[in-house]
């Protein structure tokens, strides 16, 4: 499977420092996480065909049924520790039917690369140590210095403190001897020969070799691999930005490629938590400890378990800052409750009052009917949006309970995710719809006809069109507010989520199409009678 992007994009990226955004490799990472088990898939769907194959092959056939084990072994290799090795040792079993000494070198070559690759490494080295490689073709006597030369570099990496640099010498010489046995310009020749400069402390040349591979075209899992080995020169360097987005192109290469035997995304893990950037750590890590399980190896679970517990710890310390956060919320939302608790309590005792005032009005000034009517219709208003205050503070209060009840529940549980899902879930937009419309609903209950009154005022072609199951939109909305009292432009923005200047804008707008002046509009509104 080919890399989606031309390599030659990628040595232009990193030789000219016009780099994709690491914020956009992180992007295409987490989709190629997503999509990791479509991968996985169609992997599996070409190992089911070449077993669909092999099924066919006849048990008298040794040489086909030694080219089809041999398929099989590849798919594995790098994917399933488990069936690689049984295949390798089926290999061995009809190289040692057919007779031929270079297969049963060959499959014995391929069983220590599954052992080397599962951190079995005194199994690997006896297996290696038996092998008589003097009088194997070139290709196999590179293959054979190949893994010598990986089997102590690995061994320097996994004993770090004790004796990594006299393996990681013995590793040179072996890889040394190794590329005098590839074809020149081959990839394994160039990759060889980068990484053996490269643990020589030859970086610059190293770089050179590993940029010249990306020129050319490559397999997923080859660009994985070249990728990968960059980013340590480039962090070597110094360019930490260079080596981060280096390894992420080779995490998304060996998903892609569906590579399980890979450290890649681990030391991308290891590099984002050294970052802070835990939010991508996590995923990284959590796919990298998913590979090692996946594929068996042994070496990388030990390795993974050395940064997954600062990473969770790390995340824990997110979610209770969360917590924190959503207490301190929780604090203002029941102050806000109070405070409106008292307001309505204000306002309740304000009606009363003006309903005595209006009453005693009433029966000792007959001849103010006009006053009286005025009166009625702004108590009428008044009870309306009392009701409807009510019935919201009700629907709030019962929103509220069931709130903190399933918060309490979740902190009980130590549910974090589940108290962050809550939290992200609350619709304010949403909450703010329902507000306006049950405004429009309560407004038009008052004042029934004041949408055909408005539109008297203009001509056909000028007048509101509103759109179906719509009761009032924002031209109305503005001068229903002004109908009820509320004629400052701040307090109408304040009340419909829009800026001063756009509410201005907006009424200029209207009384401009209006067929009445611009300076009598308001009053024309004011004139218009509810029930």
């Amino acid at each position: 499977m080919k890399w989606l992007f031309p390599p030659l994009f990628l040595f232009i990226t990193f030789t000219t420092r016009a780099q994709q955004p690491t914020d956009s490799l992180l992007g295409a990472l987490t989709k190629a996480i997503a999509k990791a088990p479509d991968y996985d898939s169609a992997k599996a769907r070409r190992i089911a065909r070449l077993r669909n194959a092999l099924s066919s092959i006849s048990s008298s056939d040794d040489l086909a049924l030694f080219t089809a084990y041999e398929q099989l072994y590849n798919e594995y290799r790098i994917f399933i520790y488990d069936s690689a090795y049984r295949y390798a040792e089926k290999l061995q079993g009809i190289a040692y039917q057919i007779g031929n000494p270079h297969l049963i070198t060959e499959s014995r070559l391929q069983l220590c690369f599954i052992l080397l690759s599962s951190g079995l490494f005194r199994e690997t080295h006896d297996s290696l140590d038996a092998i008589d490689i003097r009088k194997e073709p070139d290709s196999l006597k590179a293959l054979y210095y190949t893994l010598m030369g990986r089997y102590y570099y690995d061994l320097a990496n996994y004993d770090y403190d004790n004796h990594s640099v006299a393996y990681d010498t013995r590793g040179c010489r072996y890889m040394d001897s190794a590329l005098s046995f590839y074809p020149p310009n081959s990839f394994e020749a160039t990759y060889y020969k980068g990484l053996l400069e490269f643990k020589r402390t030859h970086i610059d040349s190293a770089a050179v070799l590993f940029l010249r591979l990306l020129t050319g075209p490559l397999t997923d899992h080859q660009l994985a691999l070249t990728a990968s080995t960059l980013s340590g020169i480039y962090s070597q360097k110094g360019d930490d930005r260079a080596a981060t987005d280096l390894l992420i192109s080779a995490a998304i290469a060996d998903i892609r490629a569906s590579t399980k035997e890979t450290f890649a995304i681990f030391n991308l893990a290891a590099v984002l938590y050294k970052k802070g950037d835990v939010g991508h750590a996590s995923p990284c890590i959590e796919t990298a400890i998913a590979n090692a399980e996946f594929y068996g190896a042994r070496q990388r679970k030990v390795q993974v378990s050395s940064i997954l517990s600062l990473i969770e710890d790390q995340r824990i310390s997110a979610v209770e800052d969360q917590r924190r956060l959503l207490i301190q919320y929780a604090a203002v939302v029941t102050t806000f409750v109070i405070v409106l608790v008292f307001l309505i309590v204000t306002i309740r005792r304000q009606v009363e009052k003006l309903k005595k005032a209006q009453q005693m009005i009433t029966e000792a000034h007959a001849a103010q009917r006009a006053i009286n009517q005025k009166l009625e219709e702004a108590n009428k208003i008044k009870e309306e949006y009392i009701g409807y205050f009510f019935s919201l503070d009700s629907e709030f209060f019962v929103k509220l309970e069931r709130l903190k009840k399933t918060l309490d529940q979740k902190l009980a549980d130590r549910k974090f995710e589940d108290i962050r899902f809550i939290v992200g879930n609350i619709q304010l937009k949403k909450e703010k719809e329902e507000l306006l419309r049950s405004f429009d609903n309560v407004f038009l209950r008052i004042f029934p006809n004041f949408v055909t009154r408005f539109n008297a005022l203009f001509k056909e072609e000028d007048q509101v069109k509103l759109r179906e199951n719509e009761l009032l939109n924002i031209d109305l909305r503005i001068f229903a507010l002004i109908r009820l009292g509320i004629t400052d432009n701040d307090k109408i923005a304040q009340i419909l989520e829009y800026s001063v200047n756009t509410i201005y804008a907006y009424k200029t707008r209207i009384k401009n199409r209006s067929m009445v002046p611009n300076d009598e509009f308001e009053s024309r509104i004011l004139e218009i009678q509810g029930i």
